[in-house]
């Protein structure tokens, strides 16, 4: 946690009300926060604290689990709720002693449009997840490992030096190890997704920064994972063309207008398949007419993030 004063109380609440017989503990790791994060956990007498100064969430959360006794260890968000039998969840797949890993899902009681269409985004691509026996992606929102994997194989890249894609590119680096990972979408953590567009935008643009470094890593997964829709995958490469189609008046007009038309054409009917989902959600009906938009700006953020990530990974080298 960094600076989680007033949302890391209801995450830890909700761990210790866990209905189960597994002994288990829980560890926070404040990451050098500036508000009163280490006083609110103080007061949690069965909550372990290690501070340390600001690094990141990939050092933060590899100091957890040096510091950790158990066999298993659970990565959880401080802005994230989970439900009573989230442990016993996320630890049933650990009966068979070939798993490596386990993957948890979002739930949100949010209203505003935003907030609605990233839960349906995320429900799309859990539904990719589910197709797979073993998957190669795993967030830390709900996550858990093998403590003993996760040590030998050096835990979170620390050259990640803010929340973005570091949590993939373990999962990754874990696949092509041959690790065996697997899905369990029941369970679920209560989460506050980002509400507003402009915050939205920025999310994606930075996963797409980082996402080339993950890539670079990990170049296996530049065709795909089991966590991203092709749709999306479709949709990041024809905005890259829309961006660069205002170039195809240099073959002349003719090229130009065509080139204008119909890739945008082409995009909206891409988004088809999402829009669909949001009407037929009970509580994505009331955005589905907004979802070709939320989808176009997610594709915009996540291609100028591509971009500058290129520059800054590719041809400057830079690590962080």
């Amino acid at each position: 946690t960094y600076n989680g004063e007033r949302k890391i109380a209801s995450c830890l609440d909700a761990l210790l009300a866990q209905e189960t017989q597994v002994q288990y503990e829980i560890i926070v790791v404040d990451d050098g926060s500036t508000d009163g994060t280490c006083l609110t956990v103080a007061r949690y007498g069965d909550v372990r604290l290690v501070s340390q100064a600001n690094a990141g969430p990939a050092a933060a959360r590899n100091r957890g689990a040096e510091a950790a006794e158990g066999d298993i260890l659970l990565f959880i968000d401080d802005d994230c709720i989970p439900l009573p039998d989230w442990l016993d969840r996320m630890l049933s797949p650990f009966d068979d002693p070939d798993i490596m890993g386990a993957k948890g899902a979002y739930l949100s009681r949010q209203q505003s449009f935003t907030a609605r269409f990233v839960q349906v985004e995320y429900e799309e691509k859990y539904d990719v997840l589910s197709r797979s026996r073993y998957i190669d992606f795993i967030d830390t929102y709900s996550a858990a490992f093998r403590r003993h994997v996760f040590l030998e194989t050096g835990g979170f890249d620390q050259r990640f030096s803010t929340a973005s894609t570091e949590d993939q590119e373990f999962s990754f680096r874990l696949a092509n190890l041959g690790c065996r990972m697997v899905f369990i979408p029941a369970a679920r953590v209560w989460h506050t997704h980002i509400d507003t567009i402009g915050g939205y935008v920025r999310k994606k643009y930075k996963i797409g920064y980082w996402k080339v470094l993950t890539l670079v890593r990990n170049p296996n997964k530049i065709a795909g994972d089991s966590h991203t829709p092709r749709t999306l995958q479709v949709q990041v490469l024809l905005m890259a063309l829309i961006f660069l189609s205002p170039a195809g008046f240099l073959g002349g007009p003719a090229a130009g207008m065509l080139g204008m038309i119909s890739l945008p054409a082409a995009f909206l009917l891409t988004t088809i398949p999402l829009t669909y989902r949001c009407f037929r959600h009970p509580r994505g009906k009331a955005v589905a007419p907004a979802a070709p938009f939320f989808i176009a700006v997610r594709a915009a953020g996540l291609t100028a993030g591509l971009v500058r990530g290129g520059i800054a990974h590719l041809i400057l080298q830079k690590e962080d």
